[in-house]
């Protein structure tokens, strides 16, 4: 096989597979036990370097998703492969997941909560101290090195959480809507600060949010969950050039597009919502937040 054939092949190799994938609960509150089905059949391939987004209303299944690949839930049916190997059904180093609140440590220092897992893997000092302060750099917070989590901004957070995550070099970097609690000004810097690190590191990204322009702006592909029955309802290739400017037109234009097609889901606020019109949904107040 040639150079460039390798290239290719790389470039194009799956580095996650969802095959068939369906979720069920129990609903134990009512006399008769019954089993909700929250994502039904579902089928999804990403390729290593790929910045993938999933977009949808509150309730389809899209965190619960998020929650299978990173191994914090076992029970389902149908299987995961990452690198063509079956998901370890177990919280792994090689997928790290970022929340909307960062779950950073208030006792620790910028560099103790990014040194942190470098430090329980026994990771020797030297190599842990190159790694954080490359990190730090990348996060552009070299003048917060020392400083406590009290001491930052909500942005800054999130940029460390994210430092924390990309310390234990991931395979695959998981982020449940953690920019969702910001306000659109922290949002829009943190979408430019979210794109140079993966221009940088190339890391396969998988995006949970219910913000269209926020799916659009950052990803490869836009995956939009059906409201009932989760499953994939839309998928839409984000076809503009990186590194990104999330100011570039074309945001906008296929922001526009997902919008005039979203039949069956409301939208408000660039937000996404179940549509309360649809009569094919059920009557569940959970779904309908924005």
């Amino acid at each position: 096989m040639s150079n460039l054939e390798s290239l290719i092949q790389t470039k194009n190799k799956s580095v996650l597979e969802l095959k068939n994938i369906t979720k069920e609960y129990q609903d134990n509150k009512s006399r008769v036990k019954t089993k909700h089905t929250v994502i039904n059949n579902l089928n999804l391939n990403i390729k290593d370097g790929e910045f993938v987004t999933i977009v949808g209303p509150s309730g389809c299944g899209k965190s619960t998703l998020l929650n299978l690949v990173a191994g914090l839930d076992q029970t389902f049916g149908g299987s995961i492969q990452v690198d063509d190997k079956p998901l370890a059904l177990s919280p792994s180093t090689d997928r790290v997941v970022v929340f909307q609140e960062g779950a950073l440590f208030p006792w620790l220092t910028v560099y103790g909560n990014i040194e942190f897992g470098l430090a329980i893997g026994k990771v020797p000092k030297k190599q842990r101290n190159e790694k954080v302060k490359k990190l730090i750099e990348m996060i552009q917070l070299t003048n917060f090195t020392n400083a406590y989590i009290h001491q930052l901004s909500g942005g800054m957070k999130q940029r460390v959480a994210i430092a924390r995550a990309l310390a234990l070099d991931p395979k695959i970097l998981l982020m449940d809507e953690p920019f969702a609690a910001l306000d659109v000004q922290t949002k829009r810097m943190l979408y430019s600060h979210l794109l140079r690190i993966h221009d940088e590191t190339k890391k396969t990204i998988l995006f949970v949010t219910h913000n269209i322009h926020e799916a659009v702006a950052l990803g490869d592909r836009v995956i939009i969950m059906s409201p009932k029955l989760a499953n994939i309802k839309k998928e839409i290739s984000v076809n503009i050039p990186r590194p990104r400017s999330i100011d570039h037109p074309f945001v906008e234009t296929i922001t526009k597009e997902i919008i005039s097609e979203s039949d069956g889901l409301s939208i408000k606020n660039g937000l996404i919502g179940i549509d309360p019109k649809n009569k094919d949904q059920e009557n569940d107040n959970s779904t309908t937040t924005f």
